[in-house]
């Protein structure tokens, strides 16, 4: 179950695409052109997204971590400011275009306050950052059963869920975790991280960041505390009861609180030595298992975030530059038809609610269709224009040239006039 209306249309441009053409009241050759205009739209959006993942890979090229080219110019500190700037306006742009939300401040620190579904307590030193950003889309509300008291009793929870996640996180350079004294770092200091998940719970967001610690829950304490207070009493009382008299004895004499003197035998070294070697046994036994409590914490999160991660750094541009051609594909698409088989004109609130109508009729799909962008779209590839508040759109063998000759100026090459020509 979604969370209200969002602007991510749940369909492949393929599937939106057979559907206009399936629905559409056309002839034969208006079908046809219709298919041609699907075509070249699609190249076009796709050279135009090509070029934004060239700016996007030479931005992060000086802080991407994974890297195994290297510049042959060093850049200054001001250069690397300026692309870490255009870096997070170019990115901030993309997520935008691939209709992703921004997780706030607020959001994220809402989220790390709720209870992990994964029973795991983690920390996260904000410190350590420079910048971070978090962008989601696709949320939906969840239903899970969780187990406790070892099965025996069954808890439904609902939760949000989201079925994207962007991380984006840029560490303070090594000059400030030099002052702070720490030594051992599990990142790079200055590297920006981006990172894609999926299927990621909201109260479990901060399982994302890469500094952050476990820690034991209040109740995983009292199950390793409780049973071993027990059991440390009953051994206290049943086998090292001879051991702590000797000692009390030999210490009460040492320091004068009593004129007796205490005869140390071999039997009473034995007995010393079987005492503390039993008691340092169950001290190193309650360790092992706190250690291996936290062990399987770990295991846990290492696994979570083997399945949910798709992609790392400068992979995630491809990912995101296909999510944003898709989405704005379909939104173009959309409405360029809404308008072309209308009955008469629309405004922009008519297409709005007619694009909405058409997709939940159609395809069962709610959304908050994005009108303004959409339309922007439509008026930069010249496909329609707007009179008197009615937006009309160009006929189909007009917007057929129209493309057409956006395609070829693309690639356009005008030779210089030979010499001894006028």
């Amino acid at each position: 179950m979604t969370t209200g209306t969002q602007r991510f249309i749940r369909l492949r441009k393929r599937d939106v695409l057979a559907l206009c053409l399936a629905d559409a009241a056309l002839n034969t050759a208006d079908q046809e052109r219709l298919q041609q205009l699907g075509h070249l739209l699609q190249a076009l959006l796709h050279y135009q997204f090509q070029q934004r993942l060239e700016r996007l890979k030479e931005s992060y090229a000086p802080y991407d971590p994974d890297a195994d080219t290297r510049s042959q110019v060093p850049l200054s500190a001001q250069e690397r400011e300026r692309c870490q700037k255009a870096l997070v306006s170019e990115l901030t742009a993309l997520l935008d275009a691939a209709n992703y939300e921004a997780i706030t401040d607020h959001d994220l620190r809402e989220a790390l306050a709720e209870e992990s579904l994964f029973k795991i307590r983690l920390e996260v030193d904000f410190d350590d950052f420079e910048e971070v950003l978090f962008f989601r889309r696709g949320a939906s509300i969840r239903q899970e059963t969780l187990l406790t008291l070892w099965g025996l009793r069954k808890r439904p929870i609902a939760f949000t869920n989201y079925a994207r996640v962007v991380v984006f996180l840029k560490f303070k350079e090594a000059d400030y975790f030099a002052k702070s004294k720490r030594k051992q770092l599990n990142f790079v200091p200055g590297a920006t991280l981006i990172k894609l998940f999926h299927n990621v719970p909201k109260a479990d967001l901060e399982m994302l960041f890469p500094n952050s610690r476990i820690r034991m829950k209040t109740i995983d304490k009292l199950i390793i505390g409780v049973p071993a207070a027990v059991s440390g009493i009953i051994m206290l009382v049943t086998k090292l009861g001879a051991t702590f008299i000797l000692l009390g004895s030999l210490i009460s004499f040492w320091f004068g609180f009593s004129s007796s003197p205490v005869e140390v035998e071999k039997k009473h070294l034995v007995i010393l030595g079987a005492g503390l070697g039993t008691l340092a046994g169950f001290l190193f036994k309650q360790f092992n298992k706190f250690k291996n409590r936290k062990l399987r914490f770990m295991q846990a999160l290492t696994e979570n975030l083997y399945f949910k991660n798709l992609d790392n750094n400068a992979g995630v541009f491809h990912h995101l530059i296909d999510d944003a051609e898709e989405e704005e594909f379909k939104e173009v698409w959309l409405a360029y038809f809404c308008l072309l088989t209308a009955d008469r004109p629309l405004t922009r609130q008519q297409l709005d609610q007619t694009a909405e109508a058409w997709l939940a009729h159609k395809a069962g799909v709610r959304i908050d269709f994005e009108i303004s962008d959409a339309l922007d779209k439509l008026k930069r590839l010249q496909l329609v224009q707007i009179e008197s508040g009615a937006v009309h759109p160009v006929p189909l063998p007009q917007a057929l040239n129209t493309l057409d000759r956006q395609w070829d100026a693309l690639f356009g090459f005008h030779h210089p006039p030979a010499a001894g020509r006028s």
